[in-house]
């Protein structure tokens, strides 16, 4: 079996000491309980995917260019260019909250998790409240957009967020944004050179959720029964346990059709 590397510990039954919950253990859970049991109390992983190395180079960029007016006071030109009436927010803690091991955090007593998860900006509007930002590249013909069924997650992932700040005790406004930029295909070259086209998309979010999913999550580690494949509460099976469900019935009827020990 393939075992975290983790530092955190499994989580054990009725455990006394707060157990962390990341925002994307959080969208694990969404997509499949069983993925999510595994992770957490044996510390077994989903395989991961290669490092989009190319987005976080973008997501750096960003954020040197926001931080540039951040220490400056003014306003992004990209948030005059859509009206939005703000400026990157100063905080002393904006570094802390932007590091994916730290972030911004609670304590949710109800479960007694340590529920947490690292922005990519927030911006001050006029009104004294935080705007939750996120950063998303991609790259493809067609102007981007949050219409794909999959995008959920990305509003969801907003949505925490405003809920972390929240419970932080700061005024959330319901508006954030995702500062979506995509690279062009419609040029004649490359040139070492790829030139993007940003979007500002805005988001009414809403975190009534998050409570019932928590509380579901606490109800989930508790079980020493591991949840069966297909309990996504987003419908449709996990393609990583459908893989793992084939390929072990696979195994079998190889051992057993040539008497394999």
């Amino acid at each position: 079996m393939n075992r975290s590397n983790s530092r955190s510990l499994p989580y054990t039954p009725k455990q006394k000491q707060p157990f962390k919950i990341s925002r994307s253990k959080i969208e694990l859970f969404m997509q499949c309980p069983r993925c999510f049991w595994l992770d957490a109390r044996e510390k077994i992983v989903r395989p991961s995917s290669p490092p989009f190395n190319i987005n976080k180079a973008i997501d750096e960029l960003f954020k040197k260019e926001f931080d540039a007016y951040r220490a400056s006071g003014q306003a992004h030109p990209i948030m005059i260019n859509n009206q939005i009436k703000a400026i990157p927010y100063k905080h002393q803690d904006i570094d802390s909250w932007r590091n994916n091991f730290v972030g911004i955090g609670v304590l949710h007593k109800p479960t007694n998790f340590y529920v947490y998860g690292a922005i990519d900006d927030v911006w001050l509007n006029d009104e004294g409240e935080i705007i939750i930002v996120d950063y998303k590249a991609t790259a493809k013909a067609s102007e981007v957009s949050l219409d794909a069924d999959w995008q959920i997650s990305y509003k969801r992932q907003i949505e925490i967020y405003q809920w972390l700040f929240k419970q932080n005790n700061f005024q959330v406004s319901p508006i954030g944004y995702f500062i979506y930029t995509n690279a062009r295909y419609d040029l004649d070259s490359f040139n070492d050179v790829l030139q993007f086209v940003t979007k500002v998309i805005p988001y009414q979010g809403r975190d009534d959720w998050l409570e019932e999913v928590l509380l579901s999550m606490k109800k989930c580690l508790e079980d020493d029964n591991m949840p069966a494949v297909g309990e996504s509460i987003m419908g449709g099976d996990c393609e990583y346990c459908t893989y793992a469900k084939a390929r072990t019935g696979l195994t079998l009827n190889y051992i057993k059709n040539n008497n394999k020990v």
